[in-house]
């Protein structure tokens, strides 16, 4: 019977949000198509199952700027010592 005093439903979700996957995939939303793909991907199949160590390169990888993504994933440039596993498992998925 509804009413002024009758409590609104609550809207429930079948799957919790992940909030902080849902903050990992807006980072993957690049100026670059490509990079788009290939970090979304990664995200997607690889990221769950990676080692921290591995998650964490990941995170501060997607700090990087658009232009040195794209020189070290797709153009083959040599990234930092501390991105070189990382940039490394990515490539994999390229080829």
């Amino acid at each position: 019977m509804g009413g002024m005093n009758a409590k609104p439903k609550q809207r429930t979700f079948e799957m919790p949000i992940n909030v902080e996957q849902q903050r990992l995939r807006w980072q993957c939303r690049r100026g670059l198509l490509e990079l788009d793909y290939i970090l979304q991907h990664y995200l997607d199949a690889c990221f769950e199952g990676a080692k921290p160590q591995e998650q964490a390169q990941f995170i501060q990888l997607l700090q990087q700027q658009d232009d040195t993504l794209q020189a070290w994933l797709l153009e083959g440039m040599a990234p930092e010592k501390d991105f070189a596993e990382i940039t490394h498992r990515l490539r994999q998925q390229i080829v």
